[in-house]
């Protein structure tokens, strides 16, 4: 039989050790031992570096976001590879290169604001959050903003806000933004989203059709006029919501 004082025991340890798992999630490291930095560094090297990614900050957020934990258990010995998952909704993880690729363009600086629109599992925004100040980040799929927001949390992303909405209309009451992220392709960039883009801010969106080769589009703001460049061609989830109804 066990006693009254060991049961207590028992239980304080446990309680300990939740607090101290608790504590490391929250200063951005996962609970668990990382059995994928391996992984996560070959991909780094072999992926990024190894084609046209030569960003510092980039590559160090690559090394340091756990990719594992933003896609399902079933996936986790995948996400280190160069392609796309799944993630419910529809809606996808976008390889790793492609994420690398769109943050490098954006020539983020420690200070600048970014707005994210397409959250899906948050992985995206924890690489902007390395690299920016501030992020903000909109997912229309309400399950997917809301397991985005607390995986977040849990890894202590403080300076990444999520909102559950329709991305077509930004984020008004936090603009302007010093770079904004569509990681879903509208046929056009909504207007909202360049008026919500300051002065010499960037904007970088896949464009085009769900029937069509999209264009990763790189567009940057000069004396309230747009000029874009094409990227590269992609294949990226539609934009729902607003920008699906103005097609």
């Amino acid at each position: 039989m066990v006693s009254l004082h060991s049961w207590r025991a028992f239980i304080y340890m446990g309680i300990c050790f939740f607090a101290m798992t608790q504590a490391n999630a929250g200063a951005g490291e996962p609970a668990a031992p990382d059995r994928y930095a391996a992984a996560r560094q070959h991909m780094v090297e072999q992926d990024l570096q190894g084609r046209d990614i030569g960003d510092s900050a980039v590559l160090a957020a690559m090394v340091k976001v756990p990719r594992h934990l933003f896609v399902d258990g079933r996936h986790q010995d995948e996400a280190y590879a160069d392609h796309p998952l799944p993630i419910g909704e529809n809606q996808t993880i976008s390889q790793p290169y492609i994420v690398a690729l769109m943050t490098q363009h954006l020539k983020l600086k420690p200070t600048d604001r970014v707005l994210e629109i397409g959250t899906g599992s948050g992985y995206q925004a924890a690489v902007l959050a390395e690299v920016a100040g501030r992020v903000y980040t909109i997912e229309l799929h309400e399950r997917l903003a809301w397991q985005a927001e607390k995986l977040l949390r849990t890894l202590g992303y403080d300076t990444v806000s999520v909102r559950c909405g329709d991305g077509f209309f930004g984020w008004p009451e936090q603009a302007p933004f010093d770079a904004i992220m569509l990681t879903c392709a509208p046929v056009q960039i909504p207007q909202p989203l360049i008026d919500q883009l300051c002065e010499g801010g960037r904007i970088i969106a896949p464009v085009g059709g769900v029937l069509q080769v999209q264009e990763l589009l790189l567009g940057t703001k000069k004396q309230g006029r747009m000029s874009f460049q094409t990227i590269a061609p992609v294949r990226f989830v539609p934009m729902r919501g607003q920008a699906e109804k103005n097609t």
